[in-house]
């Protein structure tokens, strides 16, 4: 290993016996292997996972050209998440952190576990025993949203001109897809209000449109995480998809149990004062 290479910290985490077991085992998105390090100064009660990546892919600007490259950005993703997975799956309570969350040496993320120590500690206590779930909701292909300024014609009259009558029609299909997008967005509401009364915290995230949404049929209303006790993940499924059942165009997906990335804090790189 270099002197020169750069600590990339994958997440926050209690040095239980479990968690230092668990990492000798572990390579992270360079292929190098993972350890514990603990604060400088406030004790091992607080440990980063860290593993040391070479300069050459992870100092500021080639960091910057990879997060263009969707090849290499995917497969970071991976290795980053198999890393944060497995020290899940020991039974540690684990912070995630952002990707490429990189130190200069570990000297300097020592630092930032004493620095923050009060914070990590008081959202591990919050996240132990709590998983993440993912609920996305969606309108079925054959029901858009609204069209922003139309208006609702009269029902159509006998001796209208071609061209009238295709408008009336026309605009009576949008009347009724507006009408079943009111029933499905009110349906997503119910779903929302259910997942409330069985997690313990929400994070909304934006619908995803367009490339984000990949091939995924239909319009996506709703995109949200939720904080859910670890004994509680199959009531939490359970509730949410009877509180869909039945609802024409409406579609859930229900994913995880993941680590509580969207609950954890992303903490900057500690970065050395100016002189």
């Amino acid at each position: 290993m270099s002197d020169t290479n750069l600590v990339y910290a994958y997440a926050v985490l209690r040095r239980t016996p479990e968690a230092a077991a668990a990492t000798p085992h572990l390579r992270g998105v360079a292929g190098e292997p993972i350890h514990l390090i603990t604060p400088a100064v406030t004790g091992p009660q607080l440990a980063f996972a860290v593993g040391h990546v070479p300069p050459a892919d992870y100092d500021d600007v080639p960091l910057q050209a990879h997060l263009h490259d969707v090849d290499w950005l995917e497969s970071t993703v991976r290795s980053h998440h198999a890393v944060v997975a497995a020290l899940v799956a020991s039974g540690a309570a684990v912070l995630p952190l952002r990707l490429a969350t990189v130190y200069r040496d570990e000297d300097r993320a020592r630092q930032a576990l004493d620095t923050r120590r009060g914070y990590f500690l008081s959202l591990l206590d919050r996240l132990t025993g709590h998983v993440e779930l993912g609920v996305k909701t969606y309108a079925t292909p054959d029901i858009t949203p609204p069209e922003a300024g139309t208006e609702p014609l009269p029902d159509p009259v006998t001796g209208l001109g071609v061209g009238r009558a295709y408008q009336v029609i026309r605009r009576r299909r949008q009347r009724r897809n507006d009408e079943a997008w009111h029933t499905v967005t009110q349906a997503a509401a119910r779903l929302t209000d259910t997942a409330a009364t069985l997690a313990v915290g929400r994070v909304a995230h934006t619908p995803e449109r367009g490339s984000l949404a990949g091939s995924t049929p239909g319009t996506n209303i709703g995109n949200d995480a939720y904080l859910v006790p670890a004994d509680r993940v199959h009531a939490f499924r359970t509730g949410i998809l009877a509180t869909a059942e039945g609802i024409p165009g409406l579609r859930v997906e229900i994913s995880g149990p993941w680590a509580p990335y969207s609950f954890a804090l992303q903490p900057e790189p500690y970065e050395e004062p100016a002189a």
